[in-house]
């Protein structure tokens, strides 16, 4: 069973809140894995490959809308399909 032929391809940007503008639904109906620097990163909200950076929620902060505040770690990203 194939079924690499059915993912789409993953964006340059991308997000995982429906909200924002970078998010595409399609690319979360595989498993996506991010590897940052050369590791494993299980706690990425957004990622960009061509500007080398990831988010990643903060584990206390909350902005007025009480979702997590966002860190941006800046390195080499590789985004792939699991």
């Amino acid at each position: 069973m194939n079924d690499t032929t059915a993912r789409p391809e993953l964006p340059d940007h991308l997000s995982g809140n429906p909200r924002s503008p970078f998010f595409v639904a399609e690319c979360f109906e595989h498993q996506i894995g991010i590897r940052f620097n050369g590791k494993e990163r299980t706690d990425v909200e957004e990622y960009c490959v061509s500007e080398g950076w990831i988010k990643i929620a903060s584990p206390k902060a909350l902005d007025r809308r009480g979702q997590p505040m966002l860190i941006t770690l800046k390195g080499t990203v590789e985004a792939y399909y699991v």
